[in-house]
């Protein structure tokens, strides 16, 4: 996990070894960590992201035939073949080549050029642990074919369109947009605070006395498609009672004024996306005037929230939360991050209390029984770009 220049090489190494000769497009495109605003995206809400610095590489040549070559070295060279001329087919639910032939197919489906290809997929993003290593892939592709194809500088929403139309239509998790905005529009030092019913995207700069921690829980998270879709539904079923068009149009005091006749676990739902949107914005405003004790209460309550009204927490996670935020204190805080059903858990710390935090963590480690998890020192880090053309 030491950016993204040890995992080109890896890659070009891996092309010249698969296909001869030296690949003509090489794109990289970082995952993301959610420092706040998590289930708000897809309902046109906000959401507070961060670029990391490690994230997927595509390394690229044209074929001159209408079909695309794929050579995935993190599974073990395996490969997949398809024609770009005729309607792409999908396989079979689960498998990795839906991703890529998805984004060929997203690509032309939003008019960026198209053409026969050869490339091989690496990347260096924790597996199982909920920092969008499909959103990486999905925008990097994109924007690797799109330059093959001599767009070189593609409008970045465009992309993150791309990648969000292929996990909807090949992938099949009817994801927000959350991810893939953050991997496209990552900037160095600063966090992403996205409006996502306009795709509005602010740069919101980190302080540079405190450090992000990504703390895997040691549970590979287990959001299953099905479930992640069945929380979606509840939210729209949830707008459809309150008679908006998105949670996103609803504030606390709407939201108990026509609670009657609401379903409880839909209302907690969309009291959960409605609190949180608040929360998202009043965190930005913390972090952009370096203020960690209302970035740590709002992280909190983001978590007990997500635990509570939203149920995508797990005990494991819950614990590690709770680890750290005894640690950390009123100055920063802890939460989960991502869809949820284990994976990572984000804490914002000032720099000086790194050293307690790392012993606390020892300790839960050898509480739980939960072998140590390597812990990433996140940095606010650049969206996806071109490295070699």
């Amino acid at each position: 996990m030491t950016g993204p220049a040890p995992l080109v090489d890896r890659t070009v190494a891996a092309f010249r070894q698969s296909f001869g000769g030296d690949p003509v497009v090489v794109a990289f495109a970082p995952g993301r960590v959610n420092l706040i605003g998590d289930h708000t995206d897809y309902n046109d809400g906000f959401a507070l992201p961060c670029a990391l610095q490690v994230g997927t590489v595509v390394a690229i040549a044209p074929l001159d035939d209408d079909s695309v070559i794929a050579r995935a070295i993190d599974l073990d060279g395996a490969s997949d073949s398809f024609r770009i001329d005729i309607p792409i087919p999908l396989l079979s639910a689960g498998q990795w080549q839906n991703h890529v032939r998805g984004i060929a197919a997203g690509v032309a489906q939003f008019g960026l050029p198209l053409r026969g290809a050869r490339l091989v997929i690496s990347g260096d993003i924790p597996q199982g642990n909920g920092l969008s290593s499909s959103a990486s892939l999905g925008v990097a592709l994109a924007l690797g074919l799109a330059a093959l194809g001599g767009e070189l500088a593609p409008d970045r929403q465009t992309l993150a369109r791309i990648a969000q139309w292929a996990e909807h239509n090949y992938v099949g998790c009817a994801c927000g947009i959350m991810d893939q905005i953050a991997s496209a529009y990552g900037q160095p030092d600063c966090a992403v605070l996205l409006d996502c019913r306009n795709l509005e995207v602010q740069p919101v700069a980190f302080p540079r006395d405190a450090a992000i921690m990504v703390v895997p829980s040691g549970v590979a998270r287990g959001l299953v498609d099905s479930a992640y879709n069945e929380r979606r539904a509840q939210c729209t079923l949830a707008a459809e009672h309150y008679g908006v068009s998105a949670l996103r149009d609803l504030d606390v005091e709407m939201l108990e004024a026509a609670r009657h006749g609401c379903d409880e676990i839909v209302y907690r739902r969309a009291r959960h996306v409605v609190t949180e949107n608040a929360r998202t914005l009043q965190a930005a405003n913390a972090i952009e005037h370096g203020d960690l004790f209302t970035l740590g209460d709002a992280m909190r309550a983001s978590h007990a929230s997500l635990k509570a009204d939203f149920e995508v927490s797990v005990p494991a996670v819950d614990a590690l939360v709770d680890c750290l935020n005894d640690v950390i204190g009123s100055e920063g805080g802890a939460r989960m991050t991502g869809g949820g059903f284990g994976g990572c858990v984000v804490a914002v710390v000032p720099k000086t209390r790194m050293t307690m935090i790392n012993r606390a963590l020892s300790g839960h480690w050898k509480r739980t029984g939960i072998p140590p998890q390597q812990v990433l020192l996140a940095r606010p880090s650049p969206g996806a770009t071109l490295i070699a053309v």
